[in-house]
């Protein structure tokens, strides 16, 4: 068995890790007492989960991100660059037989994402306010991604990358139960939400 292939086999038993430490900490979750909102509705509370996910993530709804536009597309670019990883990690056993467009497609998403981490840690780095608030696991978990972004794009650079694009790959989906890269799972809860309560109160949809 090559090198590659090992790899890929062990990539697929930390996406099993991943998988099933995903779901412990969402049974966690879900089995939190859940309180209902006794206040009489005023409003739709379906169209304001509808505006939480869709007009409510737009850079003109916050004034966060209305104020720090720059740093807003730079989240949206590095996240970019996630679900493109994750669709190179997905495809990557039949690479050879992908159109070009594909594969300039992956090197490009990959990139601009492995950029946007490097912008995002220089960032945390640097600006005094981030610094102050970021903690030793942000940074590893903002390190960890950008690294595993970066192997991605010189996958498709060079398939000699392939195990080491494996290898941060599996140390990437043990590692998303394990530190604050679960925030993928509580984003969905957190909006929803907050759709659920102020479109109740008619502030939002």
């Amino acid at each position: 068995m090559s090198a590659t292939a090992l790899w890929g086999w062990i990539v697929l038993f930390a996406l099993g890790l991943c998988i099933g430490g995903l779901g412990w900490r969402l049974y966690g979750l879900l089995a939190r007492p859940y309180r209902p909102d006794r206040a009489q509705p005023r409003g739709s509370a379906w169209r304001g989960i509808v505006y939480a996910f869709t007009w409510g993530m737009m850079p003109w709804a916050k004034e966060s991100t209305r104020r720090h536009f720059l740093p807003y597309v730079r989240g949206v670019l590095f996240h970019l660059g996630i679900f493109a990883t994750l669709a190179t990690l997905a495809v990557s056993p039949w690479r050879s037989a992908l159109p070009a467009s594909i594969t300039m497609a992956g090197l490009v998403f990959t990139g601009i994402g492995a950029v946007g981490g490097l912008i995002g840690i220089l960032m945390r780095i640097f600006d005094e306010r981030l610094r102050a608030l970021s903690h030793p696991d942000d940074y590893a978990a903002v390190v960890l991604v950008t690294v595993w972004q970066a192997a991605g794009m010189a996958f498709w650079t060079d398939p000699r990358w392939t195990a080491a694009f494996y290898a941060l790959s599996a140390l990437t989906l043990i590692a998303i139960p394990l530190t604050k890269i679960r925030h993928c799972i509580y984003f969905f809860f957190s909006r929803f939400f907050f759709g659920l309560f102020y479109g109740r109160r008619a502030v939002l949809g």
